[in-house]
């Protein structure tokens, strides 16, 4: 089979994006206040189910902090973690629907400044969000804990070195996952400090805590099924959109970001995206999970750790499945702080100063709506940020276009105005200014092209003409469109 072919290096990443992926399920279930358990079957569900359905290759869904503070307040308005894995359920029923209806489409409209900001921002909230953990952080500057500071430093240190020999073609450093060594080296830090009873040994709360002590018939009894009864009430279908609508544009703009770090240079279909998550959802809901989403975290560490195809992010779903089942002991001897230096690489890719360096060299038109998306996504969250970023990026587009559509040429006492594109009266502002430019005593040509002009746009060019005999301004009309051809059989051509 075509997804086995690359079974090596997508086995390689699927262990990466698993050590990503588990603190990011504990720790979005419990920002959300809902059960541990929602956010780990949501994680399972996504990597299996939504990894198999979806069209990308290294697309990574599961829960979203994007979607926390919806959550939150979904649960609190109904009352019942039940009445809110019915809205869940709901969500995926919906997003099928979006994608029978071809509501993908909107995902292309993003420009790829607000795409690459928002891998920024993502990239710097990662970094943000994983130095109290890195540090050992526990509320106040007098307690951080060196050993957790120790941890993160080498497990860094190991990581970086680690690429280093990877580049120079040692097959172990290629083989094997540099982030899976560094928790494997967090672990028996941890474990030497405690075996040498060193002030160093981290506390319980550095530890990853699974509610699990493992078993098949454990994972089933913290099953929460859905409240059937809440599906008369109003209040669960507005919720059941809410998530549905911004699970799927934060869906779209994560499928738009991984077909950008997909090496293949593979399109994915952004309709069969909101199939694959309305099937997620549907499943997830049923079985007490949180809402899930294509994460671009999860999805860059993917990317980054090797992935070819979607086998990657299903075996990383199997692997979350499997170790809560089997090894939960072990598992909660991870140093969270060694997991905080695996994200914080991952961050350092997505920000780091050459991506900045690239978008600058663009222009003005490019960076400053990636710079405007980073700094709203940052003060704000993600989809209000990427809104922002958004309308920054149509003002700009709009400004590019008006400038493109009318152009002015200078030589010596001439000057040429041709309009390139279809101009509107959208375009008067520009062309007003355009006109304000050229200085008495001089020769125009005006030169329509076969572009379209509008009433607006002809009226203008009739008074500048006009004006252009006090101005002693000489006027000549070359390849006017038939828009434009009343213009030739009027008397007024300046001063001729």
């Amino acid at each position: 089979m075509k997804l086995f072919q690359t079974w090596r290096s997508d086995a390689q990443a699927s262990l990466v994006v698993f050590l990503v992926a588990l603190p990011l399920c504990l720790g979005i279930a419990l920002a959300s206040n809902a059960p541990l358990a929602s956010g780990l079957f949501a994680g399972i569900i996504g990597g299996v189910v939504v990894g198999f359905f979806s069209g990308s290759n290294i697309s990574v869904s599961g829960p979203a902090a994007g979607l926390t503070v919806i959550v939150v307040n979904a649960i609190t308005e109904l009352g019942t973690f039940e009445a809110f894995t019915l809205a869940v359920f709901l969500s995926g029923l919906i997003q099928l629907l979006f994608g029978l209806f071809k509501g993908g489409i909107i995902g292309n409209f993003f420009p790829n400044s607000v795409i690459k900001g928002m891998l920024a921002a993502i990239g710097l909230i990662l970094i943000l969000k994983q130095l109290p953990h890195a540090l050992g952080y526990n509320g106040d500057f007098s307690s951080f804990h060196f050993g957790a500071i120790v941890i993160s430093s080498v497990s860094l240190t190991l990581m970086i070195s680690w690429e280093m020999f990877a580049k120079k073609g040692l097959k172990f450093f290629r083989f094997f996952p540099r982030a899976l060594a560094a928790v494997i080296l967090g672990m028996i830090l941890n474990e030497v400090f405690k075996a040498s009873h060193s002030s160093l040994i981290l506390a319980s709360s550095h530890l990853v805590a699974l509610p699990f002590e493992g078993g098949w018939n454990e994972i089933i009894s913290h099953v929460r099924l859905p409240d059937w009864g809440e599906l008369t009430n109003p209040l669960a279908y507005k919720v059941a959109f809410t998530i549905a609508l911004v699970g799927s544009m934060e869906s779209l703009l994560s499928i738009d970001a991984a077909d950008k770090l997909d090496q293949s240079g593979k399109v994915t279909s952004k309709n069969r995206e909101l199939y694959a998550q309305g099937i997620g959802n549907t499943l997830s809901g049923l079985l007490g999970g949180l809402p899930i989403t294509a994460v671009i975290v999860r999805t860059s560490a993917n990317a980054t750790a090797g992935a070819r195809s979607k086998l990657s992010a299903i075996l990383h779903g199997v692997w979350l499945l499997l170790c809560v089942m089997l090894i939960p002991g072990l598992l909660n001897k991870i140093p969270l702080s060694a997991l905080a230096a695996v994200l914080i690489l991952v961050g350092y890719k997505l920000t780091k100063p050459a991506l900045i360096k690239s978008v600058y060299e663009k222009g003005m038109n490019q960076f400053i709506p990636f710079a405007v998306t980073i700094f709203a996504i940052l003060l704000t969250d993600l989809l209000v940020g990427i809104g922002i970023g958004m309308v920054v990026g149509l003002i700009f587009t709009f400004k590019a276009n008006m400038q493109k559509a009318i152009v002015i040429v200078k030589d010596d006492n001439s000057y040429l105005v041709r309009f390139h594109k279809d101009t509107t009266f959208l375009h008067k502002a520009h062309l007003i200014k355009t006109f304000d430019k050229i200085p008495n005593n001089t020769q125009v040509i005006l030169d329509g092209g076969k572009v379209f002009l509008d009433e607006d746009i002809i009226e203008l060019v009739e008074d500048f003409i006009r004006s252009s005999a006090r101005r002693n301004i000489h006027v000549t009309l070359e390849r006017t469109s038939l828009a434009v051809n009343r213009l030739f059989k009027e008397s007024y051509y300046g001063n001729n």
